[in-house]
């Protein structure tokens, strides 16, 4: 395991720096709601649409008011202080404030402004390494309150730590909720079905590319592994479990996460989509802060995370605001770090830069109105062209894996070239499909069609799926990916790794918009046996395991550069 430590320099966040880096989606436009704030952490609206802020360096809570509706704040004022003070719920008409070791409520005046503080808890644990507690009013009108670890990865000695613990809204009876949850900043409940998820921060020099990130289903009386088990059920080399308990029964004892993102992107807010701004599809989807890495090369993080739920479940994540973090000439540099998150009244989406002290708002223009190419707001910024991250990947798999002998398989695929059209099932990338692929030994009959693909050009919105077929004969990838749990219904014999960014699933072809047409490489192997792979191997696994084992491989080139609207 090799880790680094990489701290990019901070670009200053002008308008010129604005319009060319930020990067939204199509049709949704990037501004500036505010300014000059130092440090804005922590975001959380009011019911009249105040907006919050808190600020750990500065010690306090601002307030800020648009009250023309322009989507800027034209009123901002510091409403409240206490040393450390970082997370922050709204419930009606009452405010909950928590430092490292207090909780604060305070009732909310007419002119959204707070009255007196009133402590509630004053004896949380001790901060060490993770101090910035996080706070929210559950669904059952419990107060909640991630409590991060003590260190990197330890035996804790007071059981609140690495904790997230419910109270009751006067702070009361207050008990241990899930625990093995190393730093669980962001964490927020479906709309819909009312489930509790939390993005929770992976164990640093474990690797560049290893601990991802891990959503979480937070469930009262589980245990989420920290700090002997890590990712997917993987064992961390260097903690032993407490007296005789070894780290498979840790293990089995642990509740795995459902999805992972990027090692070291640093999640931290977290907020679902409940707004009506937003196209219906974004509604039940979760928006996460990624603050940015500083033990990894290259960096990772400096954006904002969508996770698309489908049925009430979290199905994929992917980058959504992007730009913040640039490479030029071999020197990394970030417009800003991330952190916090909140829905705006107007359902616009508000993401916090703690490094140059901005807040951003994000709107969707909708089809009716002209697509912008740059804001007309002050300080907005336009959709800059991702820039080629290429040197993150590795060399295709058919350049790094020998066949034992010549024999070439057949790959072709019905796809159109480029250019897919949307009536094409293959080319709906929201429905998560990919390309059709034929494969046939030379001369002779097929003998499978797939869905999968990887992207040479891959950049960080594409994604490397490690579908594998062992079997002749049909056999079609789920459009959502094969779960990583052992028991796959369909198809029978296939198995799904992680992928580059660290989660699972089988994504089809999406270029940046920006870029233009990206090659796809469809590359298929005849083995000689079956692979032992467990669920959730990685790509260097499976290259791994299939040396010496190719009688023959093929593949087809294809290119995509259809846009979504």
């Amino acid at each position: 395991m090799t880790g680094h430590v990489l701290e990019p320099r901070k670009l200053e966040p002008t308008a010129e720096e604005i319009a060319r880096r930020i990067k939204a989606p199509q049709k949704f436009s990037v501004s500036v709601f505010a300014r000059d704030l130092v440090n804005p952490r922590m975001l959380a609206v009011g019911e009249d649409g105040t907006v919050y802020a808190t600020r750990r360096s500065v010690g306090d809570v601002v307030m800020m008011k648009d009250t023309n509706g322009d989507g800027t704040a034209d009123e901002t004022r510091s409403i409240a202080s206490r040393s450390g003070m970082h997370g922050i719920a709204i419930d009606g008409r009452t405010a909950y404030l928590v430092t490292v070791n207090d909780v604060y409520t305070a009732p909310i005046r007419d002119d959204g402004s707070f009255g007196e503080l009133q402590r509630i808890i004053d004896d949380l644990p001790a901060a060490g390494q993770h101090p910035n507690r996080t706070i929210a009013m559950g669904p059952d009108g419990k107060l909640y309150i991630s409590v991060g670890s003590t260190c990197n990865a330890c035996g804790e000695t007071d059981p609140e730590n690495a904790t997230l613990v419910q109270a009751e809204p006067d702070g009361s009876s207050r008990r241990i909720f899930a625990s093995g949850l190393r730093n669980t900043i962001g964490f927020d409940w479906h709309p819909e079905t009312r489930v509790l998820y939390g993005m929770d921060h992976g164990i640093d020099w474990l690797g560049d590319n290893t601990q991802i990130e891990e959503l979480n289903r937070i469930e009262e009386g589980r245990r989420y592994g920290w700090p002997y088990i890590y990712g997917m059920g993987e064992f961390n080399p260097q903690d032993d479990p407490p007296g005789d308990i070894t780290l498979a029964q840790w293990a089995a004892a642990s509740t795995q996460p459902l999805l992972g993102y990027t090692p070291h992107a640093a999640p931290m807010q977290m907020a679902f989509y409940d707004g009506d701004a937003f196209p219906p599809d974004y509604r039940g989807d979760a928006f996460i802060a990624m603050r940015g890495s500083w033990n990894r090369k290259p960096p990772s993080g400096h954006e904002v995370v969508r996770v698309r739920f489908g049925n009430g479940e979290p199905q994929s994540a992917e980058p959504f605001l992007t730009g913040f973090l640039s490479e030029e000439g071999g020197s990394y540099g970030y417009l800003g770090r991330l952190a916090g998150i909140a829905v705006a009244a107007d359902g616009a989406l508000l993401v916090a830069d703690d490094s140059n002290g901005v807040i951003y708002r994000v709107a969707y223009q909708g089809p009716e109105q002209p697509e912008a190419t740059s804001s007309v707001q002050a300080g907005a910024s336009s959709a800059a062209p991702m820039r080629d991250q290429t040197a993150m990947f590795q060399d295709i798999a058919l350049n790094v894996v020998d066949a034992k002998q010549s024999e070439s398989l057949q790959v072709s695929s019905s796809a159109p070239a480029a250019g897919v059209d949307s009536d094409d099932p293959f080319g709906l990338w929201r429905e998560c499909l990919a390309a059709p692929v034929l494969v046939r030994r030379p001369g002779g009959n097929a003998l499978l069609r797939r869905r999968g693909g990887r992207s040479r050009r891959a950049g960080r919105q594409a994604v490397h799926p490690l579908g594998r077929l062992q079997h002749p004969g049909r056999h079609d990838l789920s459009a959502r990916g094969v779960p990583t749990d052992p028991a796959i219904p369909l198809p029978e014999g296939a198995k799904q790794g992680v992928n580059s960014r660290g989660s699972t699933g089988n994504f089809g072809m999406k270029p940046p918009a920006p870029d233009g047409a990206h090659s796809y490489h469809f590359q298929v192997f005849a083995l000689d046996k079956t692979l032992d792979l467990k669920p959730g191997a990685t790509r260097e696994d499976l290259l791994k395991a299939m040396q010496g084992h190719v009688l023959a491989k093929g593949e087809v080139v294809g290119t995509n550069d259809h846009q979504p609207n």
